[in-house]
């Protein structure tokens, strides 16, 4: 099973099919996708779930169904234990961006957190859970896979928010703050935290 958020709302790509309530299902095969994105945003269903025979064979599919951008990004954590939180467009986000030409993920990673923030001397300690959401950029949807790592940095010095990709605050965050951002955030940081 796979969740691909668009928004705050899931479309669960799963091998069964279960009685509606709150939710729809279609199959993966046949679904317009275009048609399942606006009844998530216009609608008070909870979520979609896209049905496939084949476990192995429903991201690839549903990845086929809009083109993808993969970016890179950080759980960053100090030595305190405290989580660094960028506020992008008016909400709490972790630090993160698209990889560019011939750039590993990690490489990307640890760029994308360090041109977001300022904050250097990251150190990646293990891949995290990959996550998917869908966008809109120039009229067109796109599938954005986010391949994420936790990191840790002793950076203590000055933040630099990267304001032309509206960031607007860089912050450590302790656990207390962490569950009131989140709070102002999206369901798939939620559930990196």
């Amino acid at each position: 099973m796979y969740k691909v958020f668009v928004n705050d709302k899931p479309i669960i790509l799963t091998t069964e099919v279960e009685k509606e309530s709150k939710f729809k299902n279609y199959l993966l095969k046949s679904v317009d996708i275009r048609k399942v994105i606006k009844e998530l945003n216009t609608t008070s269903i909870k979520e979609v779930r896209l049905v496939h025979h084949k476990e192995d064979k429903l991201l690839k599919l549903f990845l086929k169904k809009l083109p993808n951008v993969v970016a890179g990004g950080g759980k960053v954590i100090n030595k305190k234990g405290e989580v660094l939180f960028i506020f992008r467009n008016g909400k709490w986000d972790l630090p993160k961006g698209r990889t560019e030409k011939k750039e590993s993920i990690e490489v990307s990673a640890l760029r994308e957190v360090e041109e977001e923030t300022g904050v250097i001397g990251l150190e990646i300690i293990k891949p995290l859970d990959t996550t998917y959401h869908i966008f809109k950029r120039n009229s067109r949807f796109r599938i954005k896979i986010t391949y994420w790592f936790e990191m840790t940095s002793d950076f203590d010095g000055e933040f630099k928010p990267e304001e032309s990709e509206g960031i607007t605050k860089v912050a450590w965050l302790n656990s207390e703050e962490q569950q009131e951002a989140l709070k102002n955030s999206y369901a798939n940081i939620r559930s990196l935290i």
